[in-house]
């Protein structure tokens, strides 16, 4: 029957370069016509954010960023913008402030241009997030895809090695999600395979020199192939769980994607041969496990979600709330036992090729 497929492309702007950060945003703020910008940065890069803005007219620098963005944060910023009659967003930082820069334009409807430090790649997708009462709700919109995206490495020269190890195996989350996601295609697939590599590559190049350049620059380009793949992909298994579990017990976003990674790849790679020989050829590896789990190895990767404030008596409860959420098109079929089984293993952190390859 031949190739048969439809895909999305999404569209966005994308400029990349160590160190042309500040000349990047220049030239996009004058593009865009702006005269009152919100400038949105942690506490920890505020004065990058002040250096790179300090010629532009920039009428509020917000700070108020709270992770998996709290509907009563994205108020507090909604209305900040509206007070200060805000005509462009730009956010600077890791997924939290591009999540709050998403939660105002969804609102407001204003442009953003974000400018990430980290590989969590929310900058690429059209995907938003708000956690209200304990829960972590997603959608889609087209008025949360940033419109420009400026990747500068030198940007991302202060985020310490374990936290790059964090988010980056957040971004190759992205990439094998990707590969079996609602509606994976074979552009899907080449961007996925293609942000493997990168990473793979990337982040132990940080790890030996957490001060060069090329590691940070592959990671950075592997972060966004992997977020344009899961954008027009869709959230699958590995991220209907992290959502669920981030968002209900507070835990740290890119160390519980880093963690529950393998072993949801351990679990669905038996059922999706194509998926996981595509993975394993990324790695360089026999396999697409131990290609992954290697490259844990050597990072020296999160291990458990113990660690991060998941204990076993919550397994019942992330069940009961991740069942209801897994697309149907995963290639392993889901239930309540074999779930458990993946959860109590990743709280502990034993080895994932243990996990019963065979259990309905």
């Amino acid at each position: 029957m031949g190739l048969l497929f439809s895909h999305d492309t999404l569209p966005q702007r994308v400029l990349f370069g160590t160190g042309k950060a500040a000349e990047h945003l220049a030239a996009e703020v004058a593009a865009f016509g702006a005269s009152r910008v919100m400038m949105i940065a942690g506490r920890r890069d505020a004065n990058t954010a002040a250096g790179l803005s300090a010629r532009l007219p920039v009428a509020l620098h917000y700070s108020d960023i709270v992770q998996h963005v709290p509907i009563e944060s994205a108020a507090r910023a909604r209305a900040a913008a509206r007070e200060h009659r805000v005509d462009l967003l730009v956010c600077l930082g890791g997924g939290s402030a591009v999540g709050l820069a998403k939660a105002v334009a969804l609102d407001t409807g204003l442009p953003v241009i974000a400018i990430p430090t980290t590989y969590a790649g929310s900058e690429a997708t059209n995907v938003w997030g708000l956690t209200e009462d304990g829960r972590k709700k997603t959608g889609v919109d087209a008025r949360v895809l940033p419109a420009t995206v400026i990747y500068d490495a030198q940007l991302s020269l202060s985020l310490p090695s374990g936290l790059s190890v964090a988010s980056g195996l957040n971004a190759m989350a992205h990439c094998i999600d990707s590969l079996w996601g609602p509606r994976a295609d074979p552009i899907n697939a080449a961007l996925a395979a293609e942000g493997i590599r990168a990473l793979a590559t990337g982040l132990p190049a940080i790890t030996d020199d957490p001060a060069g350049i090329e590691g940070r620059e592959q990671a950075l380009y592997g972060a966004y192939l992997s977020a344009v793949a899961f954008a027009s992909a869709g959230s699958g298994l590995h991220h209907k769980i992290c959502h669920v579990l981030g968002g209900t017990w507070n835990m740290p976003h890119a160390q519980t994607h880093a963690t529950v990674l393998p072993y949801v790849l351990a679990f669905n790679a038996p059922h999706a041969p194509e998926a996981e020989s595509r993975i394993a050829a990324a790695f360089g590896s026999p396999t697409a496990l131990e290609g992954l789990n290697a490259l844990r190895k050597r990072l020296d990767a999160p291990r458990a979600l113990k660690n991060y404030g998941f204990d076993a008596a919550d397994i019942p409860e992330a069940v009961s709330l991740i069942l209801p959420q897994v697309p149907a098109i995963n290639p392993r079929t889901v239930t309540g036992e074999n779930l458990t089984e993946l959860l109590t293993a990743a709280l502990h952190g034993t080895d994932a090729a243990g996990l019963s390859p065979v259990k309905a």
